[in-house]
């Protein structure tokens, strides 16, 4: 039999009358054939099919038919039509008890679980009385709306009722108190409760790990008779939870000598504990139960496996594990993606962000979280504005206030300050992330005066700053040289806000003082810190000493630094770098002979351009780009127009400045050069020239790019291990204090 496939229901409720004492014996309508196509039903289009033919037989004048069909409609495994069901319930004159507790349970499982009250309040209006199955479905709707007055008047209800006794509205109960952080609440149901299993148990120690107290939730955990595995899993969760990886791990020891065996719950939080605390060798024993266990087909299971390996540092074995599923979802996209670029592998993770287009899957919030920072750090603006495009197209509604502060926070690091504050200000509610962003943004850029006033701003919004935020603001003074400042900023982080000075305080005002000359400052502050200075606070200290000339205490200082990090060649580098300003060649003789026997390579230098949404790298000297030829040439154009402007290169830096590039590359070779040639023979005439260098700028290639923004007329913004320099008509933003 054939139905039409345009049959709409009629609203009205007046068109079937419904006689509910009328409903035929309860073994004919269980087996009569519509209810039986209704069970297997495959489509919405069928389920329609199957209401014309009850229509049609006259089922529809039967309470049980119909709850039969508004049962279909909000627990089909189709998926949850609640829309059909309401339609189907408003032709319902008077629905029965069972009726309305399906209405109520659709409504919460719905995005929208207030509306089960709501109902309820219909269900009291029409003169139906709640039973047993009523409450749980209303109390887990509180719970999830985190409506806990109405949870409590519902409390009130159902000891008026006399329901407290029902083991599944008492751990409803339990469950509705301690999602909503009631916990005093739900242990005095609990205490007062003669019933007490496992799942009443395992409620209320979801409460504790919910709010971090794992100790109470332990004692709870110690006292249930017997064990199933939601409460372990619950324990190994809230541990995890809390950051408290070993003990998540023992708890799963001490489930395993219990002999409980574990479920795909269990594995997913044991794979987020190894994820976060890198044991790779568990990781690798979840591995081989879920293979063993036959779950390798389990997609969750093997998205969670794919970012414990690449969390855990073995990209590799992530990626022959994505490489091997079958029928991707987007989440498996998102954790290899964001695998690569928490491992600071942001060219891989840009590659495979573009084969999942091509492979058209739509990306979502969490996919761009993991492309942003990538973008961000290898100065892909294009790329980056294509993500902003997208975003406002298909999330402009999104309330995800991560990814707007990702955003910034990419045009601040991809050199356009001016886009990151337009985002910025587009934002309808900002959280203390996305000021931190703003701030550190105009820090690096050299906007010091810019940062504090958006400090001045965020604090007379009522956002209260953290470290975080005072990193950035000693950044933006140190960048500037604004020494007054940067103590006056320090001694408020202490004084007014009560935050403890961390390394990086620290580092940002001795970096300050020692640029100043103030080493004596400096070096009382070094001793006054509550912590051992790091590599970069002695780092910074020794390139202050080749500024001001001050060879002994540079001596001093790099035997500390020698001592705190024996393989960092930059130190041996900046020292030799001091011998030689003063001449003492031998000593430099003796620093490059000590460096050459350790066997140690300094880092070469490294710049990147990106041409038409194409990241392009190049190292000093470098000979291996496909239009290299083209690049020389222009290298010697520019060098050829520069001594026509009179600059003559400072050779004494080939001698013995070592500090960013290794002397056999000559200055017109550096990174730098090369990347901004490439942009002069890639890019429109007049159009800006973004780069970025992993290392300082040398005092020559300063020097010649404001010349060059100058001869050619180009506004060239290079970002390098410090921060940003923005080259225009012959001078630079940083006023030549880097």
């Amino acid at each position: 039999m054939v139905f039409s496939s345009s049959f709409s229901l009629p609203i009205s409720a007046s068109t079937f009358h419904v006689l509910p004492d009328s409903d035929p014996p309860y073994k004919l309508l269980q087996s009569h054939p519509s209810l039986e196509l209704l069970s297997n039903c495959k489509s919405t289009q069928g389920l329609k099919q199957v209401h014309s033919h009850i229509i049609k037989t006259g089922l529809h004048n039967t309470q049980f038919a119909l709850s039969k069909l508004v049962e279909f409609c909000v627990v089909s495994p189709l998926g949850s039509d609640l829309s059909y069901a309401l339609l189907v319930f408003e032709t319902i004159e008077e629905p029965n008890q069972f009726i309305w507790n399906t209405i109520i349970r659709g409504h919460s499982l719905s995005s929208s679980p207030l509306l089960a009250i709501l109902f309820y309040v219909r269900m009291l209006l029409s003169g139906v009385e709640p039973n047993s199955y009523t409450f749980p479905f209303l109390l887990k709707s509180c719970a999830k709306a985190a409506a806990t007055h109405e949870g409590k008047q519902l409390h009130a209800q159902i000891l008026k009722l006399g329901f407290e006794s029902d083991p599944f509205i008492h751990t409803s109960l339990i469950n509705m108190y301690a999602q909503n952080d009631q916990l005093d609440n739900a242990r005095l149901v609990f205490d007062k409760s003669v019933f007490r299993d496992a799942v009443s148990f395992t409620a209320l120690i979801t409460g504790y790990a919910s709010r971090g107290s794992m100790d109470d939730a332990r004692r709870l955990f110690d006292e249930i008779p017997i064990r199933d595995v939601v409460s372990w899993n619950a324990m190994i969760s809230g541990y995890t939870q809390c950051g408290r990886f070993e003990e998540a791990l023992t708890m799963f020891h001490e489930m395993r000598e219990a002999n409980v065996p574990p479920n795909d719950s269990t594995m997913l939080t044991l794979l987020s504990a190894c994820a976060q605390s890198g044991s790779l060798e568990l990781g690798n024993w979840v591995r081989s139960w879920v293979e063993d266990y036959g779950r390798g087909s389990n997609l969750r299971l093997v998205n969670a496996l794919i970012d414990m390996y690449a969390k855990c540092g073995a990209l590799d074995i992530a990626r022959v594990l994505f490489d091997g599923i079958n029928q991707r979802d987007v989440i498996s996209w998102n954790v290899m993606i964001g695998g690569y670029s928490h491992m600071s592998h942001y060219k891989e993770a840009l590659a495979l962000f573009r084969l999942m287009l091509r492979s058209n899957i739509e990306p979502n919030d969490v996919t761009f979280l993991g492309v942003l920072p990538a973008c961000a750090h290898l100065g892909a603006l294009d790329l980056g504005k294509w993500i902003h495009a997208y975003i406002d197209k298909n999330f402009k509604s999104l309330t995800n206030i991560s990814l707007w502060t990702s955003l910034i926070d990419m045009y601040a690091k991809c050199g356009n300050i001016e886009a990151a504050k337009q985002v910025f200000d587009s934002m309808k509610s900002r959280n203390l992330a996305s000021w931190n962003a703003m701030i550190s943004g105009f820090a690096v850029h050299g906007h010091a005066y810019m940062a504090l006033e958006f400090f001045s701003k965020m604090i007379n919004e009522g956002f209260k700053p953290d470290d975080i935020t005072f990193v950035g603001i000693l950044s933006a003074c140190n960048h500037a040289g604004l020494l007054d400042l940067g103590w006056k900023y320090f001694n408020s982080m202490v004084r007014d806000y009560n935050i403890s000075p961390k390394l990086q305080h620290y580092g940002c005002l001795i970096d300050l003082l020692g640029r100043a000359g103030k080493f004596d400052e400096a070096e009382t502050l070094m001793k006054n810190m509550e912590m051992k200075p790091d590599g970069a606070i002695w780092g910074s200290l020794l390139g202050a000493c080749r500024v001001h000339g001050r060879v002994e205490l540079g001596k001093y200082v790099a035997e500390h630094l020698f001592e705190l990090e024996p393989e960092n060649a930059g130190a041996y580098v900046l020292l030799s770098n001091i011998y030689a300003g003063a001449g003492r060649w031998d000593d430099v003789a003796r620093v490059r002979t000590r460096l050459n026997d350790q066997g140690m390579k300094k880092v070469p230098g490294c710049t990147s351009i990106e041409v038409d949404s194409v990241v392009h790298e190049f190292l000093v000297g470098d000979k291996v780009h496909p239009k290299s030829r083209d690049i020389y040439n222009m290298l010697n154009e520019i060098d050829r127009l520069l001594g026509m402007a009179g600059f003559v290169p400072d050779t004494s830096e080939v001698l013995y400045d070592m500090d960013e590039e290794w002397k056999e590359g000559a200055l017109s070779h550096h990174s730098e050069k090369l990347a901004i040639a490439f942009g002069l023979i890639s890019t429109k005439p007049g159009s800006t020239i973004r780069i970025v260098k992993n290392l300082r700028v040398c005092g020559n290639c300063h020097s010649a790019t404001k010349l060059i923004s100058k001869i050619f007329n180009r506004e060239i913004i290079a970002r390098d291990r410090n921060r940003f320099h923005h080259f225009k008509d012959g001078s630079c933003s940083c006023n030549d204090y880097w």
